[in-house]
């Protein structure tokens, strides 16, 4: 018979592969070594194959779909269904890919392209440049207040602190330690620029992100991360399944016909949500303090609800208008998509 489906299970050295036929029983159940999985693919005529959406995931669905198969990604947590209770291992695995691939209801996670995965490197590397460049700073204002060294918020006070460590009466050994952390902290600066730098470039050649930056609230970083990561808006239906794919709807624990809303799910991409809820609390002092008779509908909000619930809402509200300017490729028009209405 010939095979039609296959569940591919990746792993760094040894991947599993579990081959479905058109009666739906399995042909082939084998492991394949790295060097293997190319060859194995250009023998098998053209069929479906399902990839957990893992690491190296994007790179192994290009390669093969470039040799004529159908190659669907799929989230991690919707192939756990399909896994035999008791039975976790790879040959098991795979044949829960090829068994959730075949679901009329299962939604696919887009592959990404080799550009679209380097902008989001850029991204995910600043962002840890920056984690690690705060907690140089906590460390630099700890060990400086066991001196009785302090001083206000912000790097550029404590900068003035550093500066003067050469005539401060402490140890010279932990005035060597703490130039030390300077110095590093510093070069975490150059590094974190350099890396915006490459993404503001990049934002500025791509128009779906220059047209997600008209957005209040979106800047080039958001931007530029938002157009990396949802290659195809078609995949939501509405605004607010994107917002829900990023985790900024409420929970749900309903029964009975009672409906019951908790907090918001924070499923999906936990980077984007942070971005658009940072984006939105500038919104929020900007129009507290700069905007009389604008944003009446934040302002509402912000009379009845606290102003951290109000920045999670208008996030919700600037991710389904990014859907909106996605899917019709347009700039944000505000007569249209206005935060001032309801």
């Amino acid at each position: 018979m010939a095979i039609v489906t296959i569940g591919l299970d990746l792993a760094k050295n040894v991947f599993q592969v579990h081959c479905v036929d058109e009666s739906g029983l399995a042909v082939v159940r084998r492991q394949l070594r790295r060097a293997e999985v190319e060859a194995f693919f250009k023998a098998v005529p053209p069929c479906l194959v399902g990839i957990e959406a893992c690491g190296s995931a994007h790179h192994w669905a290009r390669l093969i779909a470039g040799l004529g198969h159908d190659v669907q990604l799929i989230a991690p947590t919707r192939v756990k269904a399909y896994v035999q209770r008791g039975k976790k291992n790879d040959a098991n695995d795979a044949a829960a890919i090829a068994e959730a691939i075949t679901r009329p209801h299962m939604t696919f996670v887009p592959v990404k392209s080799e550009e679209q995965q380097g902008m989001l490197m850029l991204h995910r590397s600043r962002d840890l440049l920056v984690r690690q460049r705060t907690m140089l700073i906590n460390a630099l204002r700890s060990h400086l207040a066991e001196f009785g060294l302090v001083a206000a918020q912000g790097w550029s006070k404590l900068r003035e602190l550093v500066a003067g460590l050469g005539k401060a009466e402490i140890p010279d050994l932990a005035r060597t330690a703490l130039k030390l952390i300077a110095e590093q902290i510093d070069e975490c600066d150059r590094r974190v620029e350099a890396l915006e730098k490459q993404i503001v470039t990049w934002h500025r050649s791509n128009e779906t992100s220059r047209n997600l930056a008209t957005i209040p609230g979106i800047g080039p970083i958001t931007a530029s991360a938002l157009a990396a990561t949802i290659t195809d808006p078609s995949a939501f239906d509405s605004g607010r399944k994107l917002a829900a794919w990023l985790g900024l709807v409420p929970r749900q624990s309903s029964t009975g016909g009672k409906d019951r809303l908790g907090g918001i799910t924070k499923a999906g991409d936990s980077y984007i949500r942070r971005l658009l809820v940072i984006g939105a609390t500038s919104v929020i002092r900007y129009a507290q303090a700069k905007a009389p008779g604008e944003a009446e509908w934040l302002k509402r909000l912000l009379d009845r609800k606290p102003a951290r619930l109000a920045s999670v809402a208008l996030a919700n509200k600037m991710a389904r208008i990014a859907w909106s300017v996605l899917t019709r490729g347009e700039v944000f028009r505000e007569n249209a998509l206005s935060l001032k209405a309801a």
